[in-house]
């Protein structure tokens, strides 16, 4: 219940600040009506009436409005503290709690240089007119009571300011924080679709090719040999299991969004060479392969990309290319180097540009490699080189 109350009183500050400076001006000035009403009998001089009840009422209005012009509002009161001294000789204790107030509030609400100029000149101002113009000492309660009031007053202010612009700074670093998060999250989805996107493409282009050229055999030899019909529809029937394979692997990825530590790509690379080659040899492609170096164990993320290269480049010679394509792989001491070639009907300048292109390029820099195409002479050649060192082993 009491904290209830505590946070209602605090979202009603918040909410009305005025009222809150009027209730409080109200408490300071309130002992002061009491004590001058209780005095009443004793008929004061009209002259300290009459600055009296200015006291009290600039006291009331100084701290009502202290947060609309704290620093001018202050050295108004500051003045009119003087004024009260050297009129009736006596120092206004209600002038000099409203003087701490406002103290409280410019250093609150403006830099370090301005409180404490303004706090110094303004205890300096009332102790030499307190010491000068009334009975007070050096060490008199009034001179050590201002000093210590405007002191601490600036002091607690200072703090305050300061606490508030480290709450303001934390929050702001936490703001950027979560605008950061929401970029990086939004960057790796932005990645996880184009990467879902070139699964597909390498996929379903390859597979999709090599069933439209058996089909195409299949149609044209349906008739006159029908052996040679049933072989071409056992290499479409085995291209369509493979690519819903495959498509169902990636389907089952997306479907798996709250499982972050498993892995995402499909388990494919260099091994899986032979197979592809038969594939494209069934669909009609005539490949010559050749090898130099020891095959060896590459990092996954090379393994995958040299795969998928290699697959891309001999399912496009397979449809634009014109005749035999070559294909080279070395395996060096550092890299592995990937070429094909194979001859083309065109060699302008629009020949080698494609998403398939973009795609094995991305592929290749993904692995810390590099992918170049050159089209003359009636060829066509594509080569790649990934980073594969001798002694890393995949896991």
């Amino acid at each position: 219940m009491e904290l209830t109350v505590v946070r209602q009183a605090r979202t009603a500050a918040r909410r009305y600040p005025q009222l809150l400076d009027a209730l409080l001006g109200c408490a300071l000035v309130s002992p002061i009506v009491l004590a001058a009403t209780a005095a009443a009998p004793h008929h004061p001089r009209p002259s300290v009436a009459t600055t009296g009840v200015f006291a009290v009422v600039l006291a009331f209005l100084a701290v009502a409005g202290r947060r609309l012009w704290p620093l001018p509002i202050l050295v108004v009161t500051g003045v009119a503290a003087l004024g009260y001294i050297v009129v009736t000789r006596v120092q206004q204790p209600v002038l000099v709690m409203a003087l701490v107030v406002l103290t409280y509030t410019v250093a609150a609400r403006t830099d370090r240089r301005t409180t404490w100029l303004a706090a110094g000149t303004l205890a300096v101002s009332l102790c030499t007119a307190g010491l000068l113009l009334t009975a007070s000492s050096w060490w008199g309660p009034n001179i050590i009571g201002v000093l210590a009031s405007l002191g601490m007053a600036a002091s607690i202010g200072d703090a305050t300011r300061s606490r508030r612009a480290y709450v303001v700074e934390v929050e702001e670093r936490a703001r950027r924080a979560e605008r950061s998060r929401e970029e990086e999250v939004h960057r790796r989805v932005v990645e996880e679709r184009m990467r879902i996107a070139r699964e597909l493409h390498d996929v379903v282009s390859h597979h999709i090719a090599v069933i439209n050229v058996q089909a195409g055999a299949a149609g044209h030899v349906l008739d006159r040999q029908p052996q040679a019909a049933r072989s071409a529809l056992e290499h479409i029937r085995r291209a369509s299991d493979t690519v819903l394979r495959e498509l169902s692997s990636v389907v089952a990825v997306l479907r798996q969004a709250d499982d972050l530590d498993l892995s995402t790509e499909p388990v494919r690379g260099l091994a899986r060479l032979p197979e592809l080659l038969d594939a494209l040899h069934a669909a009609g492609l005539t490949i010559e392969h050749r090898q130099h170096g020891d095959a060896r164990n590459l990092p996954a993320v090379v393994d995958l990309a040299a795969y998928r290269i290699v697959q891309e480049a001999l399912t496009n010679a397979h449809k634009h290319g014109t005749g035999t394509a070559r294909l080279r792989i070395a395996y060096l001491a550092e890299n592995i180097h990937i070429e094909i070639s194979n001859p083309v009907a065109s060699t302008g300048p629009g020949a080698g540009i494609g998403y398939g292109i973009v795609g094995m390029r991305e592929r290749a820099a993904t692995a810390g490699g590099t992918l170049t195409t050159e089209a003359a002479q009636g060829r066509f050649v594509l080569r790649a080189a990934l980073p594969a060192p001798a002694e890393v082993r995949s896991p």
